[in-house]
Order: C-alpha cells, then structure tokens, then sequence
C-alpha cells in the first residue's frame, strides 16, 4: 500500500551561483543539440570550466569528458548551425524565460529528480505557492463522467490553494486547466514542443490565459515541433514538479499512465478515481488502483489528507511572515517595489555578493521579493 501522508513545508533552496549570460547563451545552445540532455551535460559540466568551454572543445577533450562517439559527431554536426548568442535574442523577442537547473529560481522539487531538464522554458510566472501543487492527467477522449470529475477536483483544488499542473492535451488535461483557473487558481502547462508552437492548436486561447495567471514551460527549446517521442519524456517533468499525481479516465495505453509511472519512481503520491469497469477509458486509472499502485480517491479531502495539505492558506502565510534572520532582513530592507540590482543591493549591505544572492534566492522562496529581471528584484 501507499506510504503515510507527509507534512509539507517550504525548504531552503542550496545557494546557487548567478550564471553569466555567455555561460547561458551556451547552456541553450548546447540544449539544441540531439543526445545531450542532463546526465551529458552534467559530465560536460564536471569536466570543462565553462560550458563556452565545452562547445569549443574538439573530440579528444569531448571524449575526455565522457562523451560517446554518437554524441560527439552529433555535437560537431550541430555546432556549425548554431550561434549560442543568437539564443538569448530569440527568448527575448519571444518574451520566453530560460531558467537553468542551477539558478535559484528553477523549481526545487524538479530539481531533486533523475534526469532533471538541464534548462527550463518559461513564458508566465513560477511563484513559491507553485510548490503546493498536483498533476492531474487523464483521457483525452473524455466521458461526460470524465469532465465532471476533472472539473470538480481541478475546482476544489485551486479552491484549497493548489496549483493545478498538466500538459494541455485534449481531454482531462485542458478541463483541468480551465477549471483551475476558473475558480481563481493557478494552472501551469507542460508542452512536449517549443513554446512558440502551442499543442494541440485549438488550446491557444487557454494557452495565453495560463501564460498570465500562471505559467507555460517546457524543456524544448523554440522552434521545436511537438514529436511521439517527446510526450512521455514530457510525462516527467509533470510528476517531477509536484506533490503528486492524480489519474482521471486512462485507457490500458493511456500517456496518464505513463505520468503515474515516472511518479512512482520519482517517490510521489499517486491517485487514481476509480471508473465504471465496462469502460474502456477507465480500465488504466482502475488498473493502478487493483495493483496497488495508486491511491483509490472520491473527493479532493482524500488527497488533501493524505499530503497533509488540509491548511496551505496557513502555510502560505506563515512562510511570508517578516524574517528572523538578520542577513534576510538587512537584505530586503534595502529593497522596494522599484526594481533594485543584485550589485546595488551588494553596495547598500556591504555583504559579499554570494551571500546577497544565496539569501535573495531564500526571500523569493518565502514569496517576500521577486524576480523582475536579470539579477533584478523587487519587494512583493
């Protein structure tokens, strides 16, 4: 059976150093490049100074490094037609956010995960009530009985102050979206493309929605199609972001099962809502349940008490209280609702510069400053 419930509380993220923008226009570059994903670009990472390091080494060093023959000739393939310092300049104009894995606002609870995305793809807004959140996935050939469960729980969650996270497909996964933010909540979509491609297409106005009162991310860069073997690498990074999983209306081959899978052994919770058994679209979400493999829930208190979240509101506001730490106070007393440098704020602390950005990075956890720009914050 299913582990005990867990307490749930905000956790410091570890101190991480402010990338430059020549380090990132070549962290995207390098995410533009077949076969290098996180475990590849970990080994370059452990092996080169810099990444602008790693992009011009020739093949010895890249097989010093740990690199296949494949990689390599796909490297040197793709490098000729690639220019890292157009990449900034294409996110910019397509008002997309890249987040690195080492920057402190990439989402800590992905971070932990096997294969975590080595960069992040954002249009929108990621924000620290964002770590309260469940996946909910399902059919995209939905039943009536399909819509109204997904509508429901989707509801009654963001009314519980649950961020809703799915990956926009037809079927569950939109309802749940619009549901969500329906009843005043936050949603956010994980897309298996670019983000300037919207998939399925139909999905563009809610597309846009999500973009403003939550957020789009993905792990491709622009310009990429969505692929049959994107969806279930997409699956991932949905039940890597949350608490949890909740499966409603799966077919025996459904992608939701694949989402319930990863979570299982990413060791996050998942829930299944049981369906008549002469129902095709049911016979996955049951599956789980008869294997043990998911939690069997009626109603959105099951899964609330299960991850102990019954008082998010409570947590929320506990978390945003003015800090006890001195350094966390002298710090935000130097900020305003006017953007305000990462160097001015080092300047008027007279504080090393990683102790100014380590304990930003813990201010905007706690939802007490955010980023408004690069290296730029602002009180909340």
């Amino acid at each position: 059976m299913r582990r005990p419930g867990r307490s749930v509380t905000i956790k410091a993220t570890p101190a991480r150093t402010v990338i430059s923008e020549e380090e990132l226009a070549h962290r995207l570059a390098f995410a533009r490049v077949p076969r290098i994903g996180s475990r590849r670009t970990e080994l370059l990472e452990a092996h080169f100074p810099s990444l602008k390091d790693a992009w011009q080494a020739d093949g010895g060093e890249l097989q010093a490094a740990g690199l296949d023959a494949g990689t390599i000739r796909s490297l040197q393939q793709h490098r000729a037609h690639i220019k890292p310092e157009a990449e900034i300049e294409q996110l910019v104009a397509a008002r997309v956010t890249a987040i690195p894995w080492n920057d402190p606002r990439y989402p800590p609870r992905l971070r932990e995960i096997d294969e975590r995305p080595p960069v992040l793809f954002m249009r929108g807004e990621l924000i620290p009530r964002d770590e309260w959140s469940l996946a909910v996935v399902g059919t995209r050939r939905v039943s009536p009985y399909g819509r109204q469960t997904a509508e429901e729980f989707s509801r009654e969650l963001a009314h519980n102050g649950i961020t809703v996270v799915s990956g926009l497909a037809r079927g569950i996964d939109g309802i749940a979206h619009q549901a969500a933010l329906d009843a005043g909540g936050r949603s956010i979509a994980v897309l298996p493309c670019g983000l300037d491609t919207i998939y399925p297409p139909e999905h563009a106005d809610l597309a846009r929605r999500m973009a403003d009162e939550g957020a789009l991310i993905s792990e491709q860069a622009l310009g990429v199609k969505p692929r049959a073997d994107y969806f279930p690498r997409r699956n991932r990074i949905l039940s890597g972001l949350t608490l949890g999983t909740l499966v409603i209306e799966a077919g025996e081959k459904s992608g939701a099962l694949h989402t319930a899978n990863w979570a299982n052994s990413q060791n996050r919770e998942v829930f299944a809502v049981p369906g008549r058994i002469t129902s095709p679209s049911s016979q996955g979400a049951n599956a789980l349940i008869q294997q043990g493999m998911a939690k069997l829930v009626t109603n959105v208190r099951d899964v609330l008490e299960e991850l102990n979240l019954q008082m998010v509101e409570h947590q929320i506001e506990l978390a945003r209280v003015l800090p006890d730490d001195p350094t966390e106070s002298l710090i935000l007393k130097q900020l305003s609702h006017e953007p305000l440098h990462i160097d001015e704020a080092v300047r008027a602390a007279d504080l090393p510069v990683s102790t100014v950005s380590s304990t930003l990075a813990m201010l905007e956890l706690k939802g007490l400053v955010r980023q408004v720009g690069p290296m730029t914050y602002a009180r909340v």
